[in-house]
């Protein structure tokens, strides 16, 4: 069992940046990928940026150049730095566990972001 806790939503205006944490507890977590997903209002949830335990990420188009995913496995904390932030980027964000060899996904609850001019 894997927990997770998103931390750092907020409002921010347009061109501004905001940092999420996600803390995770549990077992095995080096055999996680984790992964940062967002949902809009009237939209799918979408992945917006991933990483392994071994360091490799991989972002959407949309937020190439602009978000970071970065990963402490010593504090097992999965962050995503955020700048540049446009109006399109107002989603709830999700943090997710997955480990295909393991058959496991785990998600997080969500926090909110808001960039309004």
């Amino acid at each position: 069992q894997v927990q997770l806790v998103e931390s750092g939503g907020g409002l921010v205006q347009p061109g501004g940046s905001l940092r999420l944490s996600c803390a995770a507890s549990g077992s095995l977590l080096t055999l996680y990928v984790m992964g940062w997903y967002r949902q809009a209002p009237g939209s799918q949830r979408e992945l917006v940026a991933a990483i392994t335990s071994g360091g490799s990420k991989d972002y959407v188009d949309s937020v190439k150049g602009r978000f970071t995913i970065s990963r402490d496995n010593d504090k097992n904390t999965v962050y995503l730095q955020m700048n540049s932030l446009k109006s399109e980027d107002t989603a709830v964000y999700y943090c997710n566990a997955a480990a295909a060899v393991l058959n496991r996904d785990y998600w997080g609850q969500g926090t909110q972001v808001t960039v309004f001019s």
